[in-house]
This record gives C-alpha cells, sequence and structure tokens, in this order.
C-alpha cells in the first residue's frame, strides 16, 4: 500500500509539474490571445462612410510611426508606405517618425499633432492616411481623444479637399496590450464622428498567432515588420481601400501573397 501510496503522489506531481509548464508556455508565447476585443463590432467601423473616390495617379500622404517609416525592413524604402505606392500607382509621400503618437514624442521627430502643423501646407494631397500608432498605448487614456481630434483638425485645415483614412495600430506582439486595444476603439469612435474610413488590422486580425513569426521580426528588428510583413501590410491595405472605393479600377490589382520577399 505504501508503494501505491508513493506512485501515485508521484504520478500527481508529475501531472500538476506539466500543468504548471503549460500554464507557463501559454503566458509566454507570442501568440496568446488578447479577450476583449469584440471584433465583429470592431469590423464593422465606418460602414457609414462615403465610397472614397481616389484617381489614378493620385497624390497621397501616408503618415504615421516606425511602421509607416520602414523600420525592420532591409531598407526603409522597402516599407509598406512606399510599397502602396507601387501597388495602387499613387505618388505617395511618406511621413514616419519612429516612436511617435499622438502624444508621443518620437525618436527623430515630435508627436504627431506638432508634426501636423509642420505639414506642406503647398502640397494637394487627394488621399491622407493616418497611421498608428501603438506607442501611445503606454500615455493612459486622459487627453488621448483631444489630442486626436486636435491632430486631425490640423490635417483639414491643411487639406481641405483631401479624403481621409485612418490606419489604426497593428499588434506587434501578443498577448495584446490593454492599450492598443484601447487605442484602436478610440480611433474608431473619432473616425465614425468625421466621417472618416477606419481601417483596423486589430480588429480584421491581419497579424493573428498563425502568421505572427512570418510577419513581424522579433529580433533586430523588435517587434516591427520583417520584408514579407511590409509586403503583407501594402497588399492588405491596398486591397482594403479598393474594398471602401467606389470604383475598382484605381491602382493595380496584386494578390495578397505573404511568403513574397
Amino acid at each position: 500500500m505504501t508503494s501505491d501510496r508513493r506512485a501515485r503522489t508521484w504520478g500527481l506531481g508529475v501531472l500538476a509539474a506539466g500543468v504548471a509548464a503549460v500554464v507557463a508556455l501559454s503566458a509566454w508565447q507570442p501568440w496568446s490571445r488578447t479577450p476583449g476585443i469584440d471584433t465583429a463590432a470592431s469590423g464593422a467601423y465606418g460602414l457609414g462612410s462615403q465610397p472614397l473616390s481616389v484617381p489614378a495617379g493620385a497624390d497621397v500622404l501616408v503618415f504615421g510611426d516606425s511602421w509607416t517609416y520602414g523600420s525592420a525592413a532591409t531598407r526603409p524604402t522597402d516599407g509598406y508606405a512606399y510599397r502602396l505606392g507601387d501597388l495602387m500607382g499613387w505618388d505617395v509621400t511618406v511621413d514616419g517618425v519612429r516612436g511617435s503618437g499622438y502624444m508621443k514624442p518620437g525618436i527623430d521627430g515630435p508627436d504627431f499633432g506638432t508634426r501636423a502643423s509642420w505639414l506642406d501646407p503647398e502640397a494637394d494631397y487627394d488621399l491622407v492616411v493616418i497611421q498608428g500608432s501603438i506607442n501611445d498605448r503606454l500615455q493612459g487614456e486622459r487627453g488621448y481623444r483631444d489630442a486626436v481630434s486636435e491632430t486631425w483638425d490640423r490635417f483639414e485645415r491643411a487639406y481641405p479637399g483631401a479624403q481621409f483614412v485612418i490606419f489604426g495600430p497593428t499588434p506587434h506582439e501578443f498577448p495584446v496590450f490593454e492599450g492598443t486595444a484601447r487605442i484602436d476603439r478610440d480611433l474608431a469612435a473619432e473616425s465614425a464622428e468625421r466621417g472618416w474610413w477606419y481601417i483596423s488590422p486589430l480588429a480584421e486580425e491581419w497579424i493573428t498567432p498563425a502568421n505572427y513569426l512570418d510577419m513581424i521580426d522579433t529580433g533586430v528588428g523588435a517587434k516591427h515588420p520583417s520584408d514579407a510583413g511590409h509586403r503583407y501590410l501594402a497588399e492588405k491595405l491596398a486591397q482594403a481601400l479598393r474594398d471602401r472605393s467606389a470604383t475598382t479600377d484605381a491602382g493595380v490589382d496584386a494578390p495578397l501573397d505573404p511568403a513574397g520577399p
């Protein structure tokens, strides 16, 4: 009986250790999901907006943070924003500052609002895409939507004839930080108030546990898109813009192939 009890005790100990190991591994895995993100509701953001009408050869501004800058691409000009111009046949001006957000100054430039006040008043953009930013995820909720609204006011004053699309934060790690999910909700709400299209890579699950390690450079790139990731984001964004357009002949059709260079 004593040996039986010892065997059962040892077996239970091994089982408990195994469960603990699984729990620890789940906590570490970058693909763990974050509860509380209402994908169905988030995916409906912008459905009341007017269809985009962007001419062939349009002048487009893509404004954002390090993802727009092209961080972790072999060359910054391999970043998604530059690739978008090639895919759509647009003349794209890229304005990306690493580390910047609506409230947070960047590494090589100030916050979004200050940068918006420095925009070229002589430019005449057909479309402005404002990307990001996960960099505000630690800044807190207080004052965030005011900063967003003031920044967008500056864009509208600078380019009253432009169409605007907000390109929300893309997950750079899992589980998704609650601050990132809040930013996604806040930007969606602000976009809806202005009748602007909101594209949510978070709600539409562009980066998922299944493709995370293929799309995100977790080494030297410090959780920015790899070359394949930038290409994938450009293709996804191009398709999202086509889906929201009044016509489907703007830009060049390109297959979504995340395995490409």
